[in-house]
């Protein structure tokens, strides 16, 4: 995982067309050791932590299905849960707008001779997102035992999608 990164993902590779791939996944998802730890909608697939044993900041595993000349690549990114990610991106967007509204609002008074004192809160707004991704970060790090937990699920999901069949 890189330090900077707010939502870290991963590649697999399964050799088999998207279509197939998705139909193999969901039937592995519905087995009885996934069942309830995974939902399907359109080309995507979503893990998620058991509910009893959810915290504020559990990840969920986002699987995307791309069709690559080999098969299928599975897009796989851990996430906040979507409300939490959806606060996230609303206070980095107001720390954004506070920053833009002080640089304009201190840069006119600037050039009117006095004293431009909105630009203290560029800092401020700077401070603010770089708090939200230490946060982010500290999520992560709480979080690791459930990304793991989340991983197994895909490999195994995987596994059982696509282990060769002997009769």
């Amino acid at each position: 995982m890189k330090l900077l990164e707010m939502q870290p993902a991963f590649r697999v590779n399964v050799a088999a067309p998207p279509d197939e791939a998705l139909r193999r996944l969901r039937q592995a998802i519905r087995s009885p050791e996934l069942a309830g730890h995974a939902e399907s909608a359109g080309p995507c697939l979503d893990f998620k932590v058991a509910r009893s044993e959810r915290r504020m900041w559990s990840p969920h595993l986002s699987v995307q299905l791309y069709p690559t000349d080999e098969g299928t690549e599975l897009y796989c990114r851990f996430s906040p849960r979507p409300e939490i990610w959806t606060c996230v991106m609303m206070a980095y967007f107001a720390a954004v707008f506070v920053m833009f509204v002080a640089a304009i609002y201190g840069y006119v008074l600037y050039t009117l001779d006095v004293r431009p004192w909105p630009l203290l809160l560029v800092p401020l707004g700077a401070i603010v997102m770089f708090s939200l991704h230490v946060v982010s970060l500290v999520g992560q790090r709480l979080s690791n035992d459930q990304m793991e937990v989340l991983h197994d699920r895909l490999d195994r999901a995987v596994e059982l999608a696509f282990a060769e069949k002997h009769t």
